[in-house]
Parts: structure tokens; sequence; C-alpha cells
């Protein structure tokens, strides 16, 4: 056979393996989005339009990943423990978000198997050159490192709104503390407020109301909203709740000193961030601001030098 007609082959083989992992992991995203969009409605009472729909071949598809997954889930249960809070941390809150992340993991693992499977041939003919082994390497990163990168990415980014968002929301919860509203109360009201500008924040103050309203302690419905966001400040302040509760000291003023200090600290990363930026940007001055100043400068001085030389 040609060498480009098996280059062909290969690439067509390539796309549709990628093209079968990423259909099926968008069609998990789809229903997490499809939670997400239900979840908004109930924060800010707006209907939203355009949520995917549930059935047809794309909801059977997302059915079948999740039985898969279901068995994996059920296979290993204190993996599934684990996993379980670190997809809570990643905004995946459902029940079924274990089922669902090891059923794309495990479709995955099967594309890459199978793409390599179909690739190993053509690396031995050597008819492929680097190609082959360039898409089975891809194949098998994307399978064992993408669905962890994508929690990773996703805890990152929310971690970054919820410490964004966590001296707003004391700031909030003091002033309505002040103003006569129980605490339990204070945060009813301040989630209709940080909805429109933290929603992942609101989210889970959201959800710690419904625990409030379902009689759980004040002290364990602040642990578990500290472990959902999974950031220092949010534990600080629940074991801050917890002694205040204890010692019965006054709320107002503990809510105060720790509001001040939370500024302070967000501050802080201000500064800090902006003190490195010029460590950042050597590198960019180095590889291609400092060639080009000098070849601004240089060249006409090397033009004259020529053009003398010339004459």
């Amino acid at each position: 056979m040609p060498q480009a007609s098996t280059n062909l082959i290969l690439e067509i083989v390539a796309a549709v393996l990628i093209g079968v992992g990423a259909f099926g992991l968008i069609s998990v995203l789809s229903r997490s989005v499809t939670a997400g969009f239900k979840r908004r409605e109930r924060l800010s009472g707006e209907m939203i339009m355009g949520a995917p729909a549930g059935n047809g071949p794309f909801a059977q598809l997302t059915d079948r990943i999740r039985r898969l997954g279901g068995h994996a889930e059920a296979a290993d249960p204190n993996q599934a423990s684990a996993l379980r809070s670190k997809l809570s941390r990643a905004g995946f809150a459902s029940r079924e978000a274990v089922a669902y992340y090891l059923g794309v993991r495990s479709v995955l693992l099967v594309v890459a198997t199978i793409g390599t499977v179909t690739i190993i041939p053509m690396v031995i003919n050597k008819t492929g050159g680097m190609g082959p082994i360039a898409i089975a390497g891809g194949l098998a990163a994307l399978a064992i490192l993408g669905p962890d990168q994508f929690l990773k990415s996703r805890q990152t980014k929310r971690e970054r709104e919820y410490r964004d968002g966590f001296p707003d929301l004391l700031d909030l919860l003091v002033a309505s503390v002040q103003a006569g509203l129980s605490l339990d109360a204070a945060v009813g009201r301040i989630t209709e407020e940080l909805v429109s500008r933290y929603p992942n924040l609101a989210e889970n103050m959201y959800l710690m109301t419904l625990e409030f309203r379902a009689g759980q302690a004040r002290k364990d419905a602040w642990a578990r909203f500290a472990d959902r966001l999974g950031i220092d400040e949010a534990r600080s302040f629940s074991t801050m709740l917890r002694q205040a509760e204890e010692m019965g000291s006054s709320l107002g003023e503990t809510l105060s000193v720790f509001s001040d200090d939370m500024r302070q600290k967000r501050m802080l990363r201000a500064e800090e961030k902006a003190l490195a930026l010029p460590a950042k940007m050597m590198i960019p001055l180095i590889l291609f601001i400092f060639p080009c100043l000098i070849g601004v400068l240089m060249l006409p001085a090397a033009v004259k030098i020529a053009s003398a030389f010339g004459h």
C-alpha cells in the first residue's frame, strides 16, 4: 500500500477515535450543564432556556456511560468516596457524578487502547514515520491524564472564585448581622445578593440554607460548607464560628474582625501577584522584545556599514 494511502487511513482512524472520545465527554458534560441550569433557576428564580434535552440517542449514550461507571464504582467503594469529594469541589455534586466520571474515563481508555492497537502495525512496518507514535502518545495522555486535569482545572477556577468572593460574603454577613438578622437568616439573604457575581459560591450557600431548614446543626452545616469549598479561609471561618458559639462571644464583633483579616489577605494576594509580574515578564522580554529592539537599533548601522564597504 502506498505511504500516502496509509497516512490517509491513519488520519481517518485517529479522527474517528478522538471524535468518539470527545463525543462521550461532551455527552457527560451536557448532563452537568443541564443540572447547572436547574440549580441556577432555583437560585435566581429565572427560567433559563436552551438546556439540552434528556431524550434521544444522546441521553442513551450518557446512560450507558453511567452504567459502565456504576460497575467500577461498586467495585471500589473507598476510591469512589474520595473521588466523590474531589468531584464535589469541582462542581459535580450529583449522586451519579462518580459513575459518569468513571464511565468517561473507561471509555477514553478503551478508545486509547483501540487507537494504539490500530497504530502499532503501522509503526512496526515504518509506514507512518513519527506521526503514528505521536498520535498514540496523544491518545494515551488524553485517556490517562485528561479527566484528572479537567477536574483540577475546574477546581482551581472555582477556588479562585471562592477566594475572591469570600471577603464580600463576610462583609455582607457582618452588615446583615449588625442590622439585626440572625446568622441563618443572613445567609439566606446574602445568597440572593451573591448569585449574580459569584454563582458557584452562592450555590454552595444555598445548599447550606437547605441543610439549616432540614434541621442540621449550625456548626455541622458550616463545616460541610467549608469542605465543599476546599479553601483555608472557609475552614478557618467554620472553626471561628464553632468557637464563638461554644464560648458565647459576640458574633458581630467576631465577624467584623474576621472580615477585616480576610480583606487584608486579599490585598496581600494582589500585592504578591503584582510583585511577581516583573519576574514573569523576563522570559517574554528576553525571547521576543529584546531581539526586536536589538534588530531595530543595529539594522540602520549595519546598512550604513554595508553601503560604505560597497562603495
